[in-house]
C-alpha cells in the first residue's frame, strides 16, 4: 500500500513488471521505463500547476480581501475610540482586537507559506531526475496546498461575505 504518487508509480519499474510486459509483448523495458518516466512528469506538473493556482488565489484574491476588511475593522475601533474614549471603548472593541489579531495570524502565515512553497518549487525545479522531482514536489511542495487551504479557510470564516471574492460553501 504505497501512500503517494512518484512511489506507486515506481511499480513500472520493478523487474516483475518489466519482465511481464516484455515477455507478454506490450511494452519492452525501454517503453515500461519511458512511461515511468511520463507517468512521473505528469504528476509532477500537475502539482506544479496546483500550487501555482493556490498562491495566486492566496496573494491576488485572499489576503488582499483579508487586509481591506481588517483595515475596517481598524477604522471602526479608531471611530469607537474617539466617540466613547478610550476607556469606554475597551470592552466595545475587546471583540474586534481579537478578530484584527486573529486576521493578522492567518494573514501572515498564508503569505509566509506561499513564499516558502515557491522556494520548495525552485529546488524541486533544479532537479534533472523525473523520480527525483516528482519526490519532491510530493514531499515539499504539496503539503503546503494543504496548509494554505487551512489558514485561507479560517480567513473565509473571519471575513465579511459581501467583501469574500470566491464563491462560499
Amino acid at each position: 500500500n504505497v501512500k503517494d504518487t512518484p512511489r506507486a508509480l515506481d511499480a513500472w519499474t520493478a523487474k516483475e513488471a518489466v519482465d511481464l510486459f516484455a515477455e507478454m509483448g506490450v511494452l519492452s523495458p525501454v517503453e515500461t521505463e519511458a512511461r515511468h518516466e511520463i507517468e512521473l512528469h505528469s504528476y509532477t506538473l500537475k502539482i506544479q500547476i496546483e500550487s501555482r493556482v493556490v498562491g495566486d488565489l492566496a496573494q491576488n484574491h485572499i489576503v488582499p480581501v483579508a487586509v481591506t476588511y481588517q483595515n475596517r475593522l481598524i477604522e471602526n475601533v479608531r471611530g469607537l475610540r474617539e466617540v466613547l474614549g478610550a476607556e469606554k471603548a475597551k470592552k466595545a472593541t475587546a471583540t474586534q482586537l481579537r478578530l484584527i489579531e486573529e486576521i493578522s495570524e492567518h494573514i501572515g502565515a498564508v503569505i509566509g507559506m506561499v513564499n516558502d512553497m515557491i522556494e520548495a518549487r525552485k529546488k524541486a525545479n533544479a532537479l534533472d531526475d523525473a523520480r527525483d522531482k516528482a519526490v519532491a514536489y510530493c514531499d515539499t511542495v504539496k503539503p503546503y496546498l494543504d496548509r494554505i487551504r487551512y489558514h485561507a479557510d479560517k480567513l473565509e470564516l473571519l471575513v465579511d461575505d459581501e467583501l469574500w471574492p470566491l464563491p462560499k460553501m
